[in-house]
């Protein structure tokens, strides 16, 4: 069956997130296509994805845990406390360094084909995300090794994994956005990436940082998204500060709408300035 192509002003604005849902045959076909390179003719493929979260594990645990003599939330292992952080951490952090350049690695089709951009964005946190399934793995190995099993929270993991994504998207996106417009940004996105990972609590518990300052630390948005898969899969004595919490999801949420906003803002103009 043979789709027709109609020509007709204003309808791209008018049916841009029907164009969304025609289109993602080419989403499905990018996602997989970022997954086929990002390992090829790599040594040991996609295990990768599994090294840089364990390594980072082990680092935080040793430093953290037996030097600074930190304490873990509850009756919990520090290494399953750290990479219970690491998982949307490094989702967080794969997401923003994919979705960040994924307009410039895609200026040929930008450039010749129409379709909503939005999709080439959206493609590379897919392909994080499964970096993300594949770390997650992990974990439950580890939890088994420390003989340290999740209570009932777990089953509450997908809402912060949705949150996490949410995360991802809307700083993305933006973040995508301003790397077409200001090359710099290439630079200054690992930047961000190396901070965030020592201001967000990944080595460390959310619950060391003095009461006066939660709430103030919480405008960070991984924080929320750090506890809650804590809280989820940790179980026991750990626990959610609520208002910082709920500050954070707030701070997600105003970047996911700012971001797609900005992005579809800006949008128009890639195909002229890429």
């Amino acid at each position: 069956m043979t789709q027709k192509l109609i020509i007709e002003a204003g309808r791209t604005e008018r049916h841009y997130w029907r164009d969304l849902w025609r289109y993602r045959e080419l989403f499905y076909f990018l996602a997989w296509r970022d997954i086929l390179v990002r390992y090829k003719q790599t040594v040991i493929g996609i295990a990768w994805a599994v090294i840089r979260p364990v390594l980072t594990m082990v680092v935080f645990t040793v430093v953290f845990g037996k030097l600074a003599k930190l304490p873990s939330e509850g009756a919990a292992p520090y290494a399953v406390m750290v990479y219970s952080a690491m998982l949307p951490w490094q989702f967080f952090a794969n997401s923003l360094s994919e979705a960040s350049n994924s307009l410039i690695g895609n200026a040929n089709l930008i450039s010749k084909v129409y379709f909503p951009r939005l999709i080439i964005p959206t493609s590379a946190v897919i392909t994080s995300f499964v970096d993300f399934l594949i770390s997650a793995l992990i974990l439950v190995g580890i939890m088994a090794w420390y003989q340290f099993w999740p209570s009932w929270r777990v089953l509450t993991l997908p809402f912060f994994i949705a949150i996490a994504f949410a995360a991802a998207m809307g700083v993305g996106l933006w973040l995508t956005a301003l790397n077409v417009k200001y090359r710099d940004f290439r630079y200054i996105v690992p930047f961000i990436v190396q901070f965030g990972l020592y201001i967000s609590p990944v080595g460390f518990s959310s619950s060391i940082v003095p009461e006066q300052y939660r709430l103030l630390y919480s405008l960070n948005p991984m924080v929320g998204v750090i506890d809650g898969f804590r809280w989820a899969i940790l179980g026991g004595e750990s626990n959610i500060y609520l208002p910082g919490f709920l500050l954070s999801l707030a701070v997600v949420l105003f970047f996911l709408g700012y971001g797609i906003v900005y992005f579809r803002k800006t949008e128009r103009k890639f195909a002229d300035i890429i």
